[in-house]
């Protein structure tokens, strides 16, 4: 079908062209691990593949394997692509998170709880601000995230994050400082992609464990997507025992939003990107509820066994509510 032409469109003198710095490219394009990423633990564990554009992660019963950003970065949309484990997975946890480190640290998580074959995955979310978790949703996802590649996002911003899969928003922990619960707006973090065994809790509650027959676990990454979408944390490096500089402060560079006006109003002029400003719209709200109506197997926000005495403030925002 022939795309329709332009004679609909307003010969508006002031016509406003939007273009997007460093977005030019198509998502995940130009990425590489390799580059991007070290190696922090397992390192003969972690496979790059294609010229470093993907990566597997796997898991023995000697060593997982865990990569680190070498960048941090304070706020952004962070996406990549994730295929499973296949088969028994049962004791395994593959992970995708953003996380600060620290005493009080904020952190993010996706983690996959492996499964005995035949059953479905199961996603465990947790959020961290200022050192304090225990923020668990869980869902039962609608598909098999081992037979194909699926992306995940962390979206954080100054009022909001927001998990997606896909593009359907799972979760949404809203900046509620303004009622006393710390939200992540100060420290900036890395992002990290691992995989490992924590058959104690992950299959069942711990009651199925690892088959290090099955071994080695195998879980695949690509398209990792941020150099347009995340403010990058600039180092301001002093001398000091470990040398490296970090934690001694910095500065947060963010991408802008170029607008370029026509010749009837020369000029150019910069703005914050949409992601900057991105919160839940109606949509995604009935989005978000559909998810949580037939997807969602647990909610602190709604186990009373943990809290007797009312449940933690966060909680109490209705539904709905940006």
């Amino acid at each position: 079908m022939r795309a329709p032409g332009l004679r609909g469109l307003p010969q508006l003198p002031l016509l406003l062209f939007v273009v997007v710095a460093l977005a030019a490219a198509a998502p995940g394009a130009g990425h590489n691990f390799h580059r991007d990423f070290d190696v922090v633990w397992g390192a003969g564990n972690a496979r790059f593949r294609d010229g470093g554009r993907e990566v597997e992660l796997s898991l023995d019963a000697r060593t997982g394997a865990r990569l680190q950003s070498k960048r941090r970065y304070l706020f952004g949309r962070f996406d990549l692509e994730m295929r499973l484990v296949a088969g028994e997975s049962a004791g395994t946890i593959t992970s995708f998170y953003i996380c600060t480190g620290g005493e009080r640290h904020d952190e993010v998580d996706f983690e996959f709880l492996g499964n005995a074959s035949g059953e479905p995955y199961l996603l465990h979310t947790n959020i961290f601000s200022a050192g304090r978790g225990e923020r668990e949703q869980q869902f039962a996802l609608w598909f098999d995230p081992t037979a194909a590649f699926h992306t995940y996002t962390i979206l954080w911003n100054p009022h909001n994050i927001i998990l997606y899969i896909d593009g359907t928003p799972i979760r949404v922990f809203r900046n509620d400082a303004a009622r006393g619960v710390p939200f992540p707006a100060a420290q900036p973090a890395r992002v990290f992609a691992s995989i490992w065994d924590a058959e104690d809790w992950a299959t069942q509650g711990g009651r199925v464990k690892t088959d290090w027959s099955k071994a080695p676990f195998v879980a695949a990454y690509r398209r990792y997507n941020v150099s347009a979408n995340a403010c990058v944390w600039e180092e301001e490096e002093e001398e000091g025992e470990d040398g490296d500089g970090e934690g001694l402060g910095g500065r947060s560079r963010c991408p802008m939003v170029q607008v370029q006006v026509t010749a009837a109003a020369a000029g150019r002029t910069t703005r914050a990107p949409s992601w900057m400003a991105q919160r839940m719209d109606w949509w995604s709200w009935m989005t978000l509820t559909w998810v949580r109506m037939n997807y969602m197997v647990y909610d602190y926000c709604a186990d009373r066994r943990r809290f007797p005495h009312g449940f933690p403030t966060e909680c109490l925002t209705p539904m709905g509510t940006s």
